[in-house]
Parts: structure tokens; C-alpha cells; sequence
């Protein structure tokens, strides 16, 4: 019995914490009345602090793929690229720090959900739109 209420426990806790890129908690004022076909996939970027450039490369699919889709340098620790739903892209940033360059790496695949019933009125919800490419470790 006690097995039952530790495998319980954890299924709660974890829930929470593992619904919210699956689209289950609803933004209601990032609603749309019409269903999307492209959106702003909204790129998360460390500020490069000693003045060189940080390189974005945006790839459909797996990195592995190799099909480039976008590459740019942009300025500020936000970027938005337009893309298209239910597709993945994987992004790199390489930022150079004196003497070193870093790479990070991440995926999304921008999905997008019906929502009838948690907002005013029914509409379309965009999820899983942000990727996060910020350093989280540098010496």
C-alpha cells in the first residue's frame, strides 16, 4: 500500500511541472480567434558582453538533418523567427567569449490547440513557441 501512495505522490508532483509544453495551461490574452499556420518562435539569448557577434542557425528537423532554414546575427537577448506549426526546428547560438566559443543548442516544435472552453470565447492557442539558448555555464 505504501508503494501505491509513493507512486501517487510522484504523479502529482510531476504533472504540474511537465503539462505546461503540452499546451494544457492556456494563455487566454495569447489567443487567437483564427487558427495560425505561422507564428514567432521567440529565441531566448544570453547578451554576448564583450562585443562579438552571437550567431543564430535555425534548422528544420534534427541539427543532424543539416537543411539550414535561417542564420543571422541578432542584437539583444530576444529574436523572433517566423515559422510554420507542427514543424521542428532545432537552433544553435554560438557565442564567442575571449578565447573560446560556445555553442548551445536547443529544439521546439511549435504546436498549436483548440481551446472551447477555459477562455471567453472559443480559440486557437499556440504552444512550445519559446526556446531557451541562453549559457547556463561558462569559466
Amino acid at each position: 500500500m505504501t508503494k501505491i501512495r509513493k507512486i501517487l505522490f510522484l504523479i502529482v508532483l510531476i504533472i504540474p511541472f511537465s503539462c505546461e509544453e503540452q499546451g494544457i495551461f492556456v494563455k487566454c490574452p495569447d489567443c487567437t480567434a483564427d487558427e495560425p499556420v505561422k507564428i514567432q518562435l521567440e529565441l531566448k539569448l544570453d547578451i554576448n558582453h564583450n562585443g562579438g557577434p552571437t550567431i543564430i542557425k535555425v534548422y528544420e528537423g534534427n541539427l543532424e538533418d543539416s537543411v539550414l532554414y535561417s542564420s543571422y546575427s541578432p542584437s539583444g537577448t530576444q529574436a523572433m523567427i517566423p515559422v510554420t506549426i507542427n514543424k521542428k526546428y532545432t537552433v544553435t547560438a554560438t557565442y564567442y567569449i575571449p578565447g573560446n566559443y560556445y555553442i548551445t543548442v536547443n529544439s521546439a516544435t511549435p504546436r498549436v490547440r483548440y481551446e472551447k472552453t477555459k477562455c471567453d470565447n472559443p480559440c486557437y492557442f499556440v504552444y512550445d513557441k519559446i526556446i531557451d539558448l541562453r549559457l547556463k555555464y561558462t569559466k
